[in-house]
């Protein structure tokens, strides 16, 4: 399962650097995770500052 991003991001796009795979953009309030393309790895959640990346 993918990881989504809650509405806790503070966009600071930490995670961005942090995703081995490329799956995370900008969206139109937060960061946003395409699902197809994640890999369910964590990466994103462990550099996230406030926790916001999540298991679905």
């Amino acid at each position: 399962m993918a990881y989504v991003i809650n509405d806790e991001c503070i966009s600071c796009g930490a995670c961005v650097s942090g995703c081995p795979v490329e799956a995370i953009s900008e969206g139109a309030s937060h960061m946003e995770i395409n699902a197809d393309v994640c890999v369910d790895c964590g990466a994103c959640a462990s550099v996230c500052p406030v926790g916001a990346p999540n298991p679905q």
